[in-house]
């Protein structure tokens, strides 16, 4: 069993981590916008981060005195254009509300209005801007994405596969519904904590079985007390503390999405076997990304104290 100086080592790290506010990691996008001769279209997005910039470009050049984004006056740094190409950068995240329009002027007087907004986990790092869909470009470029999101679902279907036959999503899929009767695991410790709009139980499990005694499970029990939000997973990550080489792990969540005062779960198996707490450190980093407006929770657990 764990000491009396491991346990309260390692409850320490694990409440300041998850109670500490920490700034999401956002994933910079290149992505390409098709514009249609449709009078009635949608203003498309442009997604936003803070102190990042988002290079719009075009197929024709910009004329820097006819374009504008409205109502950047201390949100923003003053915007830049330069040939076929506009930058912006707000000086913060901006909130899930916030929508600013920017109007881009080509040299011809063509208008192409966007909408600048908060991207959350993803921003756009560059936007190519296609007004003529029937360009040889645009066409070229519509091409590559379909083939892009091709080999995504290909992979995906790829991976639903493999999950299907894991015997860790599996029990991860058990744990997520609390059925943990069925699973090799034994409670080894848990700890309450409130967070605004939520209260959440961590409960750390451990084999009772030496075939799988190298497997190690965290379960976050979430109660939803905001009154009109649902709560929702986006991702996870389990990492080594001294290298930040990312570990295999399996991920449920149930349900999928938490109404508000409802309560579900999530739970993460970890197979430990190929760890080296020698040459990684003897922590590995169990991070809950959260949905995409609210900070990270971080767990942190020291493998060698654990009964394995």
């Amino acid at each position: 069993m764990m000491s009396t100086r491991f346990l309260r080592r390692w409850l320490s790290v694990l409440l300041v981590l998850w109670a500490l506010p920490t700034m999401a990691e956002t994933t910079p996008v290149h992505r390409a916008i098709h514009l249609t001769k449709n009078p009635t279209r949608e203003v498309p997005d442009v997604h936003v981060a803070g102190g990042r910039v988002t290079t719009l470009r075009f197929e024709q050049p910009c004329d820097p005195e006819r374009t504008k984004l409205l109502g950047w006056e201390g949100r923003f740094e003053p915007l830049a254009v330069w040939g076929r190409s506009v930058s912006l950068v707000p000086f913060k995240d901006l909130s899930p509300g916030d929508r600013f329009l920017l109007l881009v002027t080509m040299r011809d007087g063509t208008e192409l209005p966007l909408t600048v907004t908060g991207g959350g986990m993803r921003w756009d790092a560059q936007v190519d801007v296609f007004s003529d869909p029937d360009s040889s470009e645009a066409v070229r470029v519509a091409l590559d994405e379909v083939r892009e999101r091709n080999q995504t679902l290909h992979e995906e279907n790829l991976r639903h596969r493999e999950e299907e036959t894991s015997v860790d999503h599996a029990l991860a899929a058990l744990l997520a519904r609390n059925e943990i009767s069925m699973t090799p695991f034994q409670p080894f410790d848990a700890v309450w904590l409130l967070e605004e709009g939520m209260k959440i139980r961590i409960s750390v499990l451990t084999s009772r079985k030496k075939a799988t005694r190298k497997k190690v499970a965290i379960v976050f029990k979430v109660k939803n007390t905001d009154s009109e939000t649902p709560w929702t997973l986006m991702r996870a990550r389990v990492e080594a503390l001294m290298t930040e080489k990312e570990r295999p792990f399996a991920l449920r969540a149930f349900p999928e999405s938490i109404s508000p005062g409802e309560t579900g779960r999530v739970a993460i198996v970890a197979d430990l076997s190929s760890f080296d707490s020698k040459k990684e450190g003897d922590r590995l980093v169990f991070t809950l990304f959260r949905d995409e407006w609210r900070h990270l929770g971080r767990i942190v657990l020291y493998v060698d104290a654990l009964p394995l």
